[in-house]
């Protein structure tokens, strides 16, 4: 019976394919809109967090806003942070120079830095070596820079031990980062003031903090630094640490710096990612409501115009339960169907999108989100189809029979 009830259900399907069609799209627009909105949502996300974790999690960033009129300097700065807590530190400025090598010659941002910042980056060398302490103390004229800015002023990256004039300094090619550090530090760096870029890479160097506070007239007190913890899983000892060290130096004002830990940045993306999923799947679920109104107006359409075939089978013989089955069968199906189409448009449009996008971000379609994708469709064309088909069911055999379209 349930088999025979499914045959006549599939065939009153494909005797109106426009009709169906039409029915369908609320369901097809709305799976899509759920899948391809949620699944964009968890690649930025994960494509952002992906980032935030290659520059390390284990670090702690550190901003003063206050110095009390007594401006922190290198050298009480190498001395305050001497602490077991902490495995390394490093401040950190920024300007933009103008670098030039043979006949080319582009804007370069510069960033001054101790060694520790290395460290703390968990940054890797291609070539040459990373800045040293006596860099830092001989305010030595010294820079490490990107594979890509090797690449764009030399012609390779093996530039250890090239000259690179900076602002017309010459500096000494100490080391060349990887490739795979070059773009870490880059998005790090990014966060952190004004980008140059030209046509396809960023062009960035580090020198020493010393070095730097002679070059630029902008730099000479640290206002921003970065502090590794010793032990990966004590950031909270560390933290408390350097927040009394801190409170100790600025007069107990807690208000003149700020201390963020890059591990509760990883958390609040998290946490950003599972709100924007569930309110975006809030709004593609609006869709499939609608989807399911559309269904269930359609399907009192069919049953006015079989109530003489719903008649004639009662006066044959068939049960309550047979029509009903029938009906509800058919609704599931529109929708099941429009579910099938919408999950097949939403691996279109994800794949179009990684293309436009040139790969620089993948859409992976959630299995999870298609599971709840098909379930509420489910649910949809059973409850939206249940009156419809109750009513047909409910239909007298006389009354049936004498009714005219």
């Amino acid at each position: 019976m349930f088999f025979q009830s499914c045959k006549m259900a599939w065939s009153a399907i494909g005797a109106n394919k426009m009709r169906t069609f039409l029915t369908m799209l609320g369901i097809i627009i709305g799976v899509a809109s759920l899948i391809v909105l949620v699944s964009i949502t968890e690649g930025a996300t994960t494509s952002v967090s992906e980032q935030i974790s290659d520059i390390g999690s284990n670090y702690l960033t550190v901003s003063v806003s206050d110095d009390k009129e007594n401006p922190l300097r290198l050298s009480e700065f190498t001395s305050m942070l001497q602490d077991d807590a902490f495995s390394a530190s490093s401040p950190a400025a920024m300007t933009s120079v103008t670098a030039k090598s043979g006949y080319t010659d582009e804007t370069m941002r510069l960033t001054g830095v101790t060694g520790g910042y290395f460290q703390i980056m968990d940054s890797q060398l291609a070539y040459g070596r990373f800045l040293k302490q006596t860099d830092v103390e001989n305010h030595s004229y010294v820079v490490v820079i990107t594979a890509d800015t090797a690449t764009e002023f030399f012609g390779h990256e093996n530039a250890a031990g090239e000259t690179l004039t900076l602002d017309g300094r010459k500096f000494l090619v100490a080391g060349v980062l990887s490739g795979e550090d070059s773009d870490t530090l880059s998005s790090m760096g990014g966060s952190q003031g004004d980008s140059t870029e030209n046509t396809s890479v960023t062009l960035e160097g580090y020198i020493p903090y010393s070095t730097m506070t002679r070059i630029a007239d902008n730099v000479l007190d640290i206002t921003q630094f970065y502090v590794s913890s010793a032990d990966e899983n004590s950031m909270e000892k560390a933290e408390q640490t350097l927040e009394t060290i801190l409170l100790e130096r600025f007069e107990n004002e807690e208000d003149a710096f700020s201390i963020v830990d890059q591990s509760q940045v990883m958390e609040a993306m998290e946490n950003v990612d599972h709100t924007m999923s569930l309110m975006l799947g809030g709004i593609a679920a609006i869709s499939l409501l609608v989807g399911g109104i559309g269904i269930m107006n359609i399907m009192m359409v069919s049953v006015t115009e079989r109530t003489r075939e719903i008649g004639i089978r009662k006066a044959i013989g068939a049960k309550r339960g047979s029509i009903l089955s029938q009906f509800l069968i058919e609704a599931f199906l529109v929708s099941i169907l429009g579910c099938a189409a919408g999950i097949g448009i939403s691996w279109v449009i994800l794949k179009a999108a990684e293309f436009f996008m040139d790969g620089s971000m993948e859409f992976q379609m959630s299995m999870e989100v298609v599971g709840i994708a098909v379930a509420f469709s489910s649910v949809t064309g059973i409850l939206f189809g249940l009156y419809p088909a109750s009513l047909a069911a409910g239909k007298r055999p006389i009354d049936a029979l004498r009714h005219t379209t």
